[in-house]
């Protein structure tokens, strides 16, 4: 379950997420519906799933599970404003809302000092040490760098905001089962697909930099080499005086 998420490989850590974030709810609606249950109750109901993974997380590893409990809070939300309006349409357009909010704040992070993505990048590109975090602080220094930062908040900030606009129409063309499935896996394909991009931009920019660097080290150990021998002037051979 919620256990295995920490430690092992990449595939054993996901699996438990997919399942009771994405398979089990999207199963129980579909069983709870067809037995008469209210959408609106469903989506009550079917936010078990992320609880139970949430508590199962914590009682195993004595600690908050931070994706288990952002997904248990969106369901409950949703799920809470759907009784309120008595209306599923709300639940899937607070996502929108939430996902576009997001997606502000990436493209808002532009104008500050540091974009968004740098805090992230150091967040999971360190281990929070004094010696990693001044490393990935000192990294800011060179020009590409920064343009990768930049560059990959900005396509983070559209990105999110793409999605939440094209969710609104999906909510009323859909049926709120099929929407059950979109609204979880759609943005889980969104932040895999700009992961791999990132991962991918960010080898990239190593590559450069890595080349860069040989080619300053080159440079410098051509400006040590000790200068060749002047030629001996003209009448003059080496090691004989005034010969010729």
């Amino acid at each position: 379950m919620a256990g295995a998420r920490q430690g092992g490989s990449p595939i054993k850590n996901i699996v438990p997420a997919i399942v009771f974030n994405v398979v089990l709810p999207f199963v129980s609606y579909s069983l709870l519906t067809s037995h008469g249950v209210s959408q609106v109750n469903a989506l009550l109901l079917i936010s078990l799933w992320p609880a139970a993974d949430t508590v199962a997380y914590l009682a195993i590893k004595r600690r908050v599970d931070e994706f288990g409990v952002m997904m248990l809070i969106l369901m409950l939300l949703g799920a809470l404003s759907a009784v309120a309006y008595n209306t599923t349409e709300l639940f899937f357009i607070k996502d929108s809302a939430i996902t576009g909010l997001l997606g502000l704040t990436y493209l808002g992070s532009l104008a500050m000092p540091k974009p968004l993505m740098f805090y992230l990048g150091r967040k999971f590109a360190t281990d929070g040490s004094p010696e990693r975090l001044a490393w990935w602080n000192g990294l800011w220094q060179y020009p590409d760098f920064r343009r990768t930062q930049y560059k990959t908040t900005a396509v983070w900030g559209v990105a999110f905001l793409a999605e939440a606009i094209v969710r609104i129409p999906l909510t009323y063309m859909l049926p709120t089962g099929v929407m059950v499935l979109m609204s979880t896996v759609m943005p889980m394909a969104v932040v895999a697909a700009l992961v791999t991009w990132t991962i991918r931009v960010g080898k990239q920019s190593r590559a450069r930099a890595a080349a860069r660097q040989a080619a300053a080290a080159a440079a410098g150990e051509a400006s040590q080499a000790p200068a060749p021998a002047p030629a001996p002037a003209p009448g003059i051979v080496p090691g004989i005086p005034f010969a010729g």
